[in-house]
């Protein structure tokens, strides 16, 4: 018991410290004003699959490499984000994710751009993007003010045999 309560310390304080630098280059981002702005700043679908073997991602005009996800079953977009400890999700994606606001317990600590705020501990089932799946992936849960996306991090890379970025690309091996 304590030493899981050490490891998820240490998760907590490894978020604390890189999540703040990565989370304001996401969160900084121009708020869309139509739908065509929206299309430019998160794409959509431009993942590639290798045969079943690995994701490309290419890095955007910033060079971010966003991917449409599947978390718990749904659709979502996420910034891959090495320099994250977990999977940093808000609260409107948790409620999307069908993870249910009353079964949250915010008393882990979490350093942002916008100060310390309290995240939620959570398991997700299953996280997915397109060959590739994992299960049992660590996440925060934060509130919307302190997050405004979906932040793919490492409890989920480190779940895959290897990644790489080579050529303007993030490719993604299970």
């Amino acid at each position: 018991m304590f030493a899981r309560l050490l490891t998820f310390a240490g998760f907590i304080a490894v978020a604390a410290l890189t999540l703040p630098g990565l989370a304001t280059t996401y969160l900084d981002r121009p708020a869309a004003d139509n739908a065509a702005t929206a299309d430019k700043a998160v794409p959509v679908s431009t993942a590639k699959y290798a045969a079943g073997k690995g994701v490309t991602l290419p890095a955007d005009a910033k060079g971010h490499f966003f991917g449409t996800f599947s978390i718990n079953g749904r659709r979502e977009t996420g910034l891959v984000d090495t320099g994250a400890s977990m999977i940093a999700i808000n609260m409107s994606a948790a409620r999307r994710l069908g993870i249910s606001p009353n079964s949250l317990t915010f008393n882990a600590a979490v350093s942002t751009a916008n100060g310390v705020v309290k995240g939620a501990y959570v398991k997700l089932d299953r996280v997915e993007i397109g060959t590739i799946g994992v299960r049992g992936v660590d996440a925060l849960v934060l509130p919307d003010t302190a997050l405004s996306g979906t932040l793919i991090g490492m409890s989920f890379m480190n779940k895959l045999s290897s990644y790489r970025v080579e050529g303007g690309a993030l490719h993604l091996f299970r």
